[in-house]
């Protein structure tokens, strides 16, 4: 289906990958991996021909059908949600304008021959082409990524950033081309939708070609991983915790090949050492200089980096970290409807205990998280923090606090007082801020260094009680899976929300249930939830 060989790119001087080559066959599912900054986007871009390599071919046949969904959405306006998705084909969206256009002129009055002749032509076409599917197919994925049908034909204008992200790739999945390219596609879903996401792609008969930090999303669908890294490009068979286990073997063999060419070229230059002013070695030294230019030294490359760091010891609180008594939450629209989000909230968190708040899209976890931060009121009830807690609260939207024109270094100092600046390098450092990087402006910076930023803030303050709104929102899979060793030896109390399905696994022994009828509690593990309502 699709053919790299011999791939070569340079980007603003620094190269990417030298001469990689892979194969993706017709259905196949296979998962793309690396660092940040190691060419993934890039390798998307060169697909569909937004780039050009520097060396090195790309080949598929000019008939394939393929779509691509990037994180730069560009500008949505002007259409529904559902005309927005139809028009992803972009031959369909015009047919379907044309075609209403001249029944509207039709209805006016307005007649001509040519105009019925060019009507049948666009209606045959616009059959043709499944235009009669287009639109039943487009609710369907709007749906299953959670914009129900009473939405699809709100202004895509209306909607928030997070989802345009998911307007824009039901445009992708409606069209059901022969090959996707996905580039984070379950940023910004909730668990439900990536539930129904790789479900979908699982039944897709076409081939999709992805990245994604999310583990157990990679698990369930990939058979095969590209790696981009270190200038290079590595395919293995399996899915992503088979390429995990691998990939340390194959480490493992490399250090071991090369820890004895490393003996190896000792002793043979120990050798030449000692002979080489003796003419009758001459023959043999010459020989083994030779032999030691021809040989092409194995290169072990450093580990790749990942945060690093430990919550710090925090003060005990009371066994009562958080008490819920009736708690309703309204909102009132910009029309001045009232939209009820949840009400008889009653529950008690305790001490130690690390609760993942779940629950369908729309049904208030963070909103609740937010009543018990303070950071709204509640409508009705109260949520009542026990004696010496002290929280620290993450959200993805914690990043819009951030002043944009500070350094990231001011940026933690602006937050801490009393530490020294020693102490601060080595926080920052052990959240990959290094050297020149705690300069850097916060304008600049990436998703997910702002994400790192806003943790190590959490961290200058020992807290006994961390409020987590999707944490791992922009980090990567080895960053998430320090943060899950961070939290599992953390002394303190953990609410979360998180669509990672494999960080709550991990994570939490208690779930809290959040829908429009209250609150319910699962003493156990998230998995234990799932087996309990029959979930994935």
């Amino acid at each position: 289906m699709i053919t790299v060989s011999g791939l070569t790119k340079n980007y603003g001087g620094q190269v990417l990958y030298t001469n990689g080559s892979f194969f993706i066959g017709p259905g196949e599912k296979v998962g793309l991996v690396g660092p940040n900054g190691a060419g993934k986007t890039s390798l998307f871009r060169l697909i569909v021909g937004e780039e050009r390599p520097d060396a090195g071919t790309i080949d598929y046949a000019k008939s394939l059908r393929v779509c691509y969904f990037s994180q730069n959405v560009g500008e949505l306006k002007g259409r529904s949600a559902l005309e927005e998705v139809i028009h992803g084909n972009v031959r369909l969206g015009f047919l379907k304008t044309e075609i209403s256009k001249i029944e509207k002129a039709l209805e006016d009055g307005e007649y001509s021959d040519e105009m019925l002749e060019k009507l049948g032509d666009y209606q045959t076409e616009f059959e043709k082409l499944g235009g009669y599917d287009i639109e039943y197919q487009a609710a369907e994925v709007l749906t299953g990524l959670g914009i129900m049908p009473d939405e699809q034909q709100r202004p895509v204008e209306s909607f928030s950033g997070g989802w345009k992200m998911r307007i824009a790739l039901a445009k992708v999945l409606a069209q059901r081309p022969e090959f996707i390219l996905m580039d984070e596609p379950t940023n910004y879903l909730d668990v439900e939708s990536i539930v129904w996401l790789e479900s979908w792609l699982k039944n897709f008969k076409g081939a999709v070609f992805m990245t994604s930090h999310d583990r157990e999303f990679m698990n369930g669908l990939v058979k095969k991983i590209v790696e981009v890294n270190h200038k290079t490009i590595t395919v293995y068979s399996g899915n992503y915790d088979y390429y995990e286990k691998e990939r340390n073997i194959r480490r493992e063999q490399l250090i071991a090949s090369s820890e004895r060419q490393e003996a190896m070229l000792k002793k043979e230059e120990e050798f030449i050492a000692k002979f080489a002013a003796r003419a009758s070695h001459a023959a043999q030294v010459q020989s083994r200089v030779k032999k030691l230019d021809k040989i092409e030294r194995i290169e072990v490359m450093p580990e790749d980096e990942a945060i690093n760091f430990e919550f710090p010891k925090p003060p005990r609180s009371g066994n009562d970290v958080v008490k819920m008594e009736n708690l309703a939450k309204t909102w009132v629209t910009p029309e001045g409807k009232e939209k009820k989000v949840f009400s008889g909230v009653t529950g008690l968190v305790k001490r130690l205990d690390r609760v993942a708040v779940v629950g369908v899209n729309g049904a208030g976890k963070s909103t609740l998280l937010k009543i018990i931060n303070g950071m709204t009121e509640a409508t009705e009830g109260q949520a009542t923090v026990g004696a010496n807690v002290h929280v620290g609260y993450f959200s993805q939207y914690s990043m819009d606090v951030l002043n944009p024109q500070n350094t990231v270094f001011d940026e933690v100092r602006y937050r801490v007082k009393d530490k020294s600046d020693g102490y601060m390098r080595n926080l920052l450092a052990a959240f990959l801020f290094r050297g020149d990087d705690v300069d850097k402006k916060v304008s600049v910076l990436s998703g997910g260094e702002k994400s790192r930023l806003i943790l190590a803030c959490i961290l200058t303050n020992p807290c006994n009680l961390l409020i987590l709104d999707e944490p791992t929102n922009h980090l990567d899979i080895r960053s998430r899976e320090v943060l899950v060793e961070a939290l599992k030896n953390y002394e303190g109390t953990i609410m979360i929300v998180s669509h990672d399905r494999h960080f709550l696994k991990q994570v939490t022994t208690t779930v809290a249930e959040v829908d429009k009828g209250g609150v319910r509690f699962y003493p156990g593990t998230y998995s234990e939830y799932l087996q309990a309502v029959g979930d994935h």
